[in-house]
């Protein structure tokens, strides 16, 4: 039996890898969920160190995560040699 949880992990795409533009909003890194299906947005939350630039002028690769924070599914950035393609 599917669950709802795997429905919206699914839809939401944890575990997935995407490039993102990320734009700052009220100190924290937020990008627009790239499948339009997603009912949420993106917050980054782990990784941060991997950043050059903050706010990135450029995208960045990052991991969705299992958890939800402030309403966005929440996101790690990820390094070139740790994306999943």
């Amino acid at each position: 039996m599917t669950s709802i949880r795997d429905l919206l992990a699914e839809r939401v795409g944890v575990g997935e890898t995407y490039r993102l533009a990320l734009e700052e909003r009220d100190g924290t890194l937020v990008a627009d969920h790239p499948n339009d299906a997603s009912p949420l947005s993106v917050v980054v939350v782990d990784g941060l160190e991997q950043l050059d630039e903050y706010p990135p002028t450029e995208p960045v690769d990052v991991e969705l995560l299992d958890r939800i924070v402030d309403g966005r599914v929440a996101a790690r950035v990820v390094g070139p040699d740790q994306t999943r393609h």
